[in-house]
């Protein structure tokens, strides 16, 4: 398999330290509110590409983590007057809810920021020890200029980019707001302001840097070297950058193989922001779209493309991707309904070219991760498939186009076999389980109750008549 390594702005073939395993950190969401339309694409992207080193072998240790101490988190537990540990674990459970449906598999590891203190600290000590980083009233900063390598990954120039802020700079030295010893250094712990968070270490009470908190956990659940470490495009500077320095400058060796990002999503050929009025949830958007649609839709374009959204470019992705659900859902009712068992000699034929479509399949993904060919090819076998099949059709040949459209749509994270609908009974009867539940308070069930209803596109509407129900 062939990856686009950001580094090196080439493709190359994938080798993981460990033959047959591959280490693979994502950088999560920070858990102040419910994630955007584009938080989902590298949680898609990156989620397929687990899926695809599964596929092929790999024993995959995937780690992708919650960002659950920051500003905007503090912000928010302060306008609620609760602690900011409310806020973060309300919102990572919200997080994970829509990672499920949008078939987003947990990753093997979730580290929670706010658990690793302690191996940041030491993190932080180990830099000030080799030079790399120095105290000022409890501020701790990394000295970027001691890490010759800096701007590597960004592909900028440190002289560049002091120039480029020379005036600022000069602004808050004047100021006397900056107390360190180059503009372009970052911190990697802040001392605690009230009504902060806060942790105890040797340079007084306070909270680690964002950059520090993931060089700490990739190191902690994959080791010091990463196989791949991925992320949206907009992380490549400073976050990334910054991780690389302070990672490479404590350990000692290089921090990641292989660097993926993806492109930046628009919205109808906009960028997306709260002022332009087109900024989307997922829960916003999964009132319209099911998630799965919305899936299929950024996968329907190359990772590293720009991605416009649209309504009627996902309405496209739904036509899309029901031409493909209806074409195995042909095929398993005709396996079903089929007398006969064995297949005909040009039945045979035909399953002798499945093999194709699936190495075809293969080449689209080796190279680059390209989901948008291999749908294509997916496509092909469908169309394959409706002109090789019809009520004549035996059991056996159905059922080998059946388990290949269902296992390539399946390396996509794609749902073929779709839930039979509810029948009104079926729901009636767990509205009524849910009465009795609430009436014996037992509201955990009452809410799982109504969850798998929701789930299942059954909303309820609590009125004078009692409990009333409708399918969105």
């Amino acid at each position: 398999m062939k990856i686009y390594n950001t580094m090196t702005r080439q493709k190359e073939e994938f080798q993981p330290i460990h033959e047959g395993k591959a280490g693979i950190y994502v950088c999560g969401p920070t858990v102040y509110d419910y994630i955007h339309i584009g938080n989902a694409r590298p949680m898609i992207v990156f989620d397929t590409l687990r899926r695809y080193l599964t596929y092929k072998g790999y024993d995959v240790n995937y780690v992708s983590n919650f960002t659950d101490v920051d500003d905007k988190i503090i912000k928010r537990a302060n306008e609620e007057g609760v602690d900011a540990s409310v806020i973060s674990e309300r919102y990572i459970e919200e997080v994970k809810k829509d990672m499920a449906a949008m078939n987003v598999q947990e990753a093997s590891t979730h580290p929670k920021a706010t658990e690793e203190i302690p191996d940041m600290i030491e993190m932080v000590k180990t830099l000030i020890e080799k030079g790399h980083a120095y105290e000022v009233n409890g501020t701790v900063y990394f000295r970027t200029r001691s890490f010759s390598e800096y701007g590597k990954l960004s592909h900028k120039n440190i002289d560049e980019l002091e120039s480029g802020h020379r005036a600022e700079a000069h602004q808050m030295k004047v100021s006397g707001e900056d107390e360190k010893e180059d503009f372009l250094d970052f911190v990697l712990w802040k001392p605690k302001k009230e009504g902060e968070p806060y942790w105890d270490s040797p340079w007084g009470q306070g909270r680690p840097g964002w950059h520090l908190e993931c060089s700490v956990m990739s190191k902690k659940y994959i080791g010091d070297v990463i196989d791949i470490h991925a992320g949206g495009e907009d992380l490549i500077f400073p976050h990334h950058e910054n991780e690389i320095a302070q990672s490479e400058a404590a350990n000692g060796t290089q921090f990641a193989r292989y660097w993926m990002h993806n492109a930046f999503l628009r919205i109808d050929g906009e960028k997306m922001s709260k002022s332009l009025g087109n900024f989307f949830t997922i829960r916003e958007i999964s009132e319209k779209y099911p998630l799965q649609i919305i899936r299929f839709f950024m996968l329907s374009a190359h990772y590293r493309s720009p991605l416009n959204f649209s309504d009627e470019l996902v309405e496209a992705a739904k036509s899309g991707l029901d031409r493909i659900v209806t074409a195995y859902e042909k095929v398993k009712e005709l396996a079903e309904k089929s007398e006969a068992g064995t297949m005909t000699p040009e039945e045979e034929e035909n399953a002798a070219k499945l093999s194709d479509y699936i190495t075809r399949f293969e080449a689209a993904m080796d190279d680059d991760l390209n989901t948008a060919d291999a749908i294509s090819v997916i496509f092909e076998l469908v169309k394959f498939s409706n002109s090789t099949t019809g009520e004549a059709s035996s059991k056996a040949y159905c059922e080998a186009l059946q388990g290949t459209i269902s296992k390539l749509c399946d390396v996509l994270g794609i749902i073929v076999e779709q839930e039979k609908e509810l029948l009104d009974a079926d729901i009636e009867a767990l509205i009524e389980e849910r009465q009795s539940a609430r009436k014996n308070k037992d509201f955990a069930r009452a809410d799982a109750i109504r969850d798998e209803l929701a789930a299942r596109g059954i909303a309820l509407l609590d009125t004078r008549e009692g409990v009333k129900w409708k399918r969105v």
